[in-house]
């Protein structure tokens, strides 16, 4: 099993990595719900500006495998009265490093974080397709419950 070497919070230099990730990423049954033609430079740095301004931005690294294995984040919606909800939630997990518990790891993380440093969050939230059946045992799996 790979082993990821450390999740640490990422950093707007690796704008062009987490691009990359996504990207390798995107399609039909690989694990993100966007293509690859909808994922920009643009969309990305969006994404870390405001999960470093108001949320959480984790990245992680394997021994061996060249780029990111793996990155997640979460940021508020900007409305005062969902404040309390961390939304906008997506991880992406490398191809090859699918199925080794880097995803497990990067929401306790998330998780880990949150209950440390965001005590003014009562919620987690994040949209999955239901053909993902994957990636919902993962979510049901770390706590998340579905509704809608």
């Amino acid at each position: 099993m790979l082993q990821p070497i450390a999740i640490r919070a990422g950093t707007r230099r690796e704008a062009v990595a987490v691009c990359s990730l996504y990207r390798a990423t995107a399609g039909p049954g690989i694990g993100l719900a966007r293509e690859r033609d909808e994922i920009s430079q643009t969309y990305v740095d969006e994404f870390i500006e405001k999960s470093l301004s108001d949320g959480v931005f984790l990245v992680t690294e394997i021994r061996g495998h060249p780029g990111l294995a793996g990155e997640i984040h979460a940021y508020r919606n900007g409305l005062k009265r969902f404040s309390h909800v961390l939304g906008s939630l997506a991880v992406a997990v490398h191809p090859a490093a699918q199925g080794c518990g880097v995803g497990r790891q990067l929401f306790g993380s998330l998780v880990a974080h949150v209950i440390g440093h965001m005590l003014d969050i009562e919620r987690i939230e994040l949209i999955t397709q239901e053909s993902h059946v994957k990636a919902i045992a993962l979510y049901e799996s770390m706590g998340f419950r579905r509704e809608g």
